[in-house]
């Protein structure tokens, strides 16, 4: 979401390069065009001159030193005032009641019920029991859709569709989580399509009868200013603990993403990219910070790639590389786990310089579906032996897999690049694979 914003702010860089040294001149010139980049991203008005104030502030008299241009100091005095604007550090969620209750709050639409479904994930995926609550007696089919995220994320569901009244539900449910000794209970409540006296009530009830270790207002990143002022209006009636960011895979400014933590003072603690139960993240304002300006996330890239990747699968796969048995099931698994990563255009826009790069492509997360069609058309005696795929059985595949023999003809060539690049890094020393991994910063 934030692809406009950082070509723009790039643009009001460009001021400072070639030039010599920072001046109150290309100083004032480069941060009247940020101010102006920020509001028409939608950061509120005073948001926007206060950090572009510090900007000028911290830039005036700054030494520009021989490795480092002004353009960069400029980048990286900016980078860190985005930094303190969405918080400074990260704030982590109050997780440690017996049971945890995390109660969910947000208007109707803005993904409250998909990220409960997500928080769900993530927490069973740290171990943790987990049970969801559907207090949504109002929106057709809400509680149906919950059951559906908890069937598909093996995650017990309490649910009273015969009860209408939600504070009930909700303390019910929280008796079953003590009985049946979950660690986290989230409780999904009803949203409503603006901000009303009975909402706020209702929710703020809830909020009295639990007492919950922790509640999150889930907003939609692609609703701009508004999301800043709906944000206020259910602070000041429930006091929540933490902001939750949806739809930043959208094509949003991200204006709200700026302004919400100056404004309603309270920290956003979790990000959320795509329908994928594992497209979420804990918010990082420096990696928030470095990603708008163009500068990539690989620490949230690597963290995402630890939480995909199983630890077991991969001892088997480097011990299956380190005797060159690398196969296309092998393939195929790498191939799955890279998907549980989140969506595509996401991950691209996490490595240094890819993402500008790659900017105006559009990045299909369906780009595996060919190959792995063609994979899953192989007999299981291929896959493990790709050697004996000649000609006639590349001909089956192409029709197996409703693609072409130039498509299957691209996958043995980089199929067979990549094991001969295996086959390589299995000779070289121990010595020469630590210089490697160092050159690539590993």
């Amino acid at each position: 979401m934030f692809d406009n914003l950082s070509s723009k702010l790039e643009t009001a860089f460009k001021t400072l390069k070639g030039q010599g040294k920072i001046t109150e001149i290309n100083i004032a010139q480069t941060v009247k065009e940020i101010r102006r980049v920020l509001i028409d991203a939608d950061v509120n008005y005073k948001v926007a001159k206060s950090v572009t104030d510090r900007i000028k502030d911290a830039a005036l008299g700054q030494n520009v030193i021989n490795s480092v241009s002004p353009g960069q100091l400029f980048t990286k005095i900016t980078s860190d005032e985005l930094t303190t604007l969405m918080g400074g550090e990260h704030v982590a969620v109050n997780d440690k009641g017996n049971p945890t209750v995390i109660l969910m709050s947000g208007l109707q639409g803005s993904g409250k019920t998909t990220f409960t479904g997500k928080l769900g994930n993530f927490y069973k995926n740290k171990n943790k029991k987990v049970l969801f609550a559907a207090c949504d007696v109002y929106r057709p089919a809400a509680i149906t859709q919950l059951k559906v995220l908890g069937e598909q994320l093996g995650i017990d569901v309490y649910a009273d569709e015969e009860n209408k009244n939600p504070v009930n539900i909700a303390t019910n449910a929280l008796k079953h989580a003590k009985d049946i000794q979950a660690n986290i209970l989230i409780v999904d409540t009803a949203g409503r399509l603006a901000v009303d006296e009975a909402m706020m009530d209702e929710i703020a009830r809830i909020k009295e009868a639990l007492n919950p270790n922790e509640t999150l207002f889930v907003v939609d990143a692609m609703t701009g200013q508004d999301a800043v002022n709906t944000a206020k209006a259910f602070n000041e009636k429930i006091n929540f603990d933490g902001v939750v960011l949806t739809k930043l895979d959208g094509d949003a400014r991200g204006g709200s993403a700026l302004s919400i933590r100056a404004v309603v003072e309270k920290p956003i603690k979790f990000i959320s990219t795509g329908e994928k139960m594992e497209a979420i993240d804990l918010f990082h304002p420096d990696r928030m910070a470095q990603r708008i300006l163009g500068m990539g996330d690989v620490v949230s890239l690597v963290e995402r790639a630890q939480h995909a990747f199983d630890e077991e699968e991969t001892r088997k796969l480097n011990k299956k590389i380190s005797k060159n048995q690398f196969d296309f099931n092998d393939f195929l698994t790498q191939l799955d786990q890279i998907k549980k990563m989140g969506n595509l255009k996401d991950l691209v826009g996490m490595i240094p310089g890819v993402g500008k790069a790659m900017k105006g492509v559009e990045v299909d997360d369906n780009a595996f579906g060919p190959i792995e069609s063609i994979i899953k058309s192989m007999t299981p005696t291929e896959r493990s032996n790709p050697d004996i795929i000649d000609g006639s059985r590349r001909k089956r595949l192409a029709q197996g897999s409703g693609t072409d023999m130039k498509q299957v003809n691209q996958l043995m060539r980089q199929f067979g690049d990549m094991r001969k690049m295996m086959k390589k890094m299995n000779k070289m020393s121990t010595g020469q694979k630590k210089g490697l991994a160092s050159m690539l910063g590993m």
